[in-house]
């Protein structure tokens, strides 16, 4: 009887491969074939889930957003308002080694999508959904008196989006002087700015 091939997991078995090789070797080290060896197929066997070291990359970034939204979505059930934007960002900072790996996907991703026109628009579709449900917590939070700053919620918005982005920039570069305290006591900072009106 044929071996039966669950071809999902196999692509998400070649994204952990070709995450481990980036945050070892960096992204000129993840070629095709060092990929292919570090999940365990052999060489050429990765053609027929993606033809190219490009198509991977871009489906890495996908799942990234899926796993990241599936965090954000555990985080925050139940919540609403300031409470639940804290926690929605927190699924994005890159605060442990797993998000920190993340964002080294992602952060090759952001150059191809300066020239690629199918990827900027894959990015954008993903950064309006985490716009629009920061501003829904926002406009939560301002309706239960949460807020007292005068600053129009598309404004702190765009903070928070350029926040955590640079975020994940900053982690990956230099991790010692953004640690995850750091970064964590950076948005709770803000955030109290935000409850004050200061």
């Amino acid at each position: 009887m044929p071996k039966i091939v669950d071809h999902d997991q196999r692509r998400v078995e070649l994204v952990n491969a070709t995450w481990r090789i980036i945050a070892r070797d960096g992204m000129e080290g993840a070629t095709m074939r060092e990929i292919a060896a570090e999940a365990g197929f052999a060489n050429g066997a990765l053609k027929p889930y993606f033809p190219t070291k490009d198509d991977l990359l871009t489906f890495a970034f996908g799942h990234v957003f899926n796993q990241t939204n599936r965090r954000m979505a555990a985080a925050t059930a139940g919540m609403a308002g300031l409470a639940a934007l804290r926690s929605y960002c927190h699924e994005i900072l890159p605060l442990d080694e797993e998000r920190i790996s993340e964002a080294r996907i992602v952060i090759p991703f952001w150059q191809k999508a300066l020239t690629d026109t199918a990827k900027a628009q894959l990015h954008e579709a993903s950064m309006e959904l985490w716009r629009s449900t920061m501003l829904a917590y926002l406009a939560e939070a301002r309706a239960a008196g949460q807020i007292h700053t005068a600053v129009p919620d598309a404004d702190l918005a765009g903070f928070l989006m350029n926040m955590v982005l640079g975020a994940q920039i900053t982690a990956a570069l230099t991790p010692a002087q953004y640690a995850p305290a750091q970064l964590t006591a950076q948005l709770d900072g803000y955030l109290e700015l935000l409850a004050t009106g200061s």
